[in-house]
């Protein structure tokens, strides 16, 4: 059965289910009309009985059942001891009673036998003669009897095989129809199978004959499976292309600065020199490598956070403390709000990662000569954290894929891209670890303001009494 088609056995299964409920059928209609047909004759023999019965409890000694001659019907008056009174005279055998047992009450049917071939119904009839118990036998011929019982049994032998046909030419068309979406899925999602290498995505959707019925919804199914995996492929070939291309540029610094540095001996002031270069470049390797593993961990959902008690606003300070000195060079100042303690229970470390993500990009995309606004508050059961800057801004178009990673929107007045690798990618992670969002507005030559959702832990209040300063 192993190398069978499905089609093959659903139409076995069902040819063998209906030749067991035909076959029960027959035997059960057989069984039915042989107890009718028994029913049915022993009513006769007791039609055919009720006249003689009459007659002979009206003359004791009459001698009328001596006289019956009618073809096919046999007569015998016993005694309550079985002996034998009066014959009809087409009875030329006894009657072998054959272990049918009487009664002097109820009257007693069966199967005898006259002589050692005719078989016969026999009804025994008990009734009343004077004050003797005397009772009638009536016999009749079983060969009608066999004959309606053999003809059924034939028409039920032609018929069992024809039915049997008949159904496997239905559940055969049945079948192969309720088959049919299923070999079309099958062939389309082998056609997918062949264009999964495709880049621009191997995804179409599946045909859904039924939408309502068990195989519709199956295909139905498989589409948004389908189109998940494919979403997926092509974030991962996407992913792959943007990291190789981030990875390249340092890698090619340091292998030019190499080659050159190889090239003929230098000065100790030259060595010092490239090995600045190497290290700036070794420090964007890391950050790459490190935001990559970040990110795998987070979509592999083991994105760990040693929550602790802490107050926001003092990691905010943190962060902004760390910036200072690079805004300075640039003329930036930063403008904080933070004077409010704000408990919250977090993974500290990661929530500074976070906003000194939010404040580096701030300085990086803002000209000299402008200010970052940093200031928090709780609103509605939750923290929010805005992180405001004056630089390039962000078009409307671009706004729904600034976190995706590698995403570069818009040239930034250094000559760089927005965004222009992982770090917001990574800040939507640690976010949605914390079981909060992200907001963004901008405007183009005007600034841009993140806003950091956080909700507020219930239990955050009562164990952060005395939080570690």
């Amino acid at each position: 059965m192993r190398g069978t088609t499905l089609r093959f056995r659903m139409m076995l299964l069902f040819c063998t289910v209906v030749s067991v409920l035909l076959a029960a059928s027959y035997l059960a209609f057989w069984g039915l009309l042989a107890h009718e047909v028994r029913a049915q004759i022993n009513r006769q023999l007791l039609e055919t009985a009720r006249p003689l019965l009459a007659d002979i409890s009206a003359e004791p000694n009459a001698q009328d059942i001596g006289r019956l001659d009618i073809p096919g019907e046999y007569f015998v008056l016993l005694d309550h001891t079985g002996q034998v009174l009066q014959h009809s005279k087409n009875l030329t055998a006894p009657i072998d009673f054959k272990g049918i047992r009487f009664t002097d009450s109820v009257p007693t049917f069966g199967i005898a036998r006259i002589g050692d071939s005719q078989s016969v119904h026999l009804g025994l009839i008990p009734f009343q003669q004077g004050e003797q118990i005397r009772i009638l036998a009536v016999a009749i011929s079983t060969l009608g009897t066999n004959r309606v019982l053999d003809s059924f049994g034939s028409v039920a032998l032609l018929l069992f095989p024809l039915s049997l046909l008949f159904t496997a030419g239905i559940s055969a068309i049945y079948v192969g129809r309720s088959l049919a979406p299923v070999n079309a899925l099958t062939r389309h999602a082998a056609l997918m199978a062949k264009q999964v290498t495709n880049r621009q995505g191997f995804w179409a959707p599946l045909p859904v004959s039924s939408p309502h019925d068990e195989l519709g919804r199956l295909a139905q199914t498989f589409n948004q499976l389908l189109q998940s995996v494919d979403s997926a492929l092509r974030q991962l070939r996407q992913f792959v292309t943007d990291a190789s291309h981030e990875l390249r540029t340092p890698l090619a610094v340091l292998h030019g600065e190499t080659e050159l540095l190889l090239s003929k001996p230098r000065t100790v002031e030259e060595y010092r020199t490239t090995l600045c270069i190497f290290d700036d470049e070794f420090k964007k390797l890391t950050r790459i490598i490190e935001g990559l593993f970040t990110l795998s961990m987070a979509d592999a959902g083991q994105l760990r956070l040693a929550s602790e008690p802490l107050y926001i606003n003092e990691v905010m300070e943190e962060a902004c403390a760390l910036v200072t000195s690079r805004a300075r060079r640039k003329d930036i100042v930063i403008q904080r709000e933070l004077t409010q303690d704000v408990s919250y229970y977090g993974d500290e470390a990661f929530l500074r990662q976070l906003f000194l993500i939010f404040l580096d990009n701030s300085i990086k995309y803002s000209p000299s000569g402008t200010q970052i606004r940093v200031d928090l508050e709780q609103q509605e059961g939750t923290i929010r954290a805005h992180f405001s800057d004056e630089g390039i801004g962000i078009p409307n178009i671009h706004l729904p894929f600034i976190f995706e990673r590698f995403f570069r929107a818009a040239p930034s007045n250094n000559g760089d891209s927005y965004s222009g690798g992982l770090g917001l990618a990574i800040a939507q992670a640690i976010v949605r670890a914390h079981g909060g969002s992200i907001e963004c507005r901008s405007e183009l030559g005007k600034g841009s303001t993140f806003t950091v959702i956080l909700p507020t832990a219930p239990f955050a209040r009562s164990s952060l009494e005395s939080p570690p300063k």
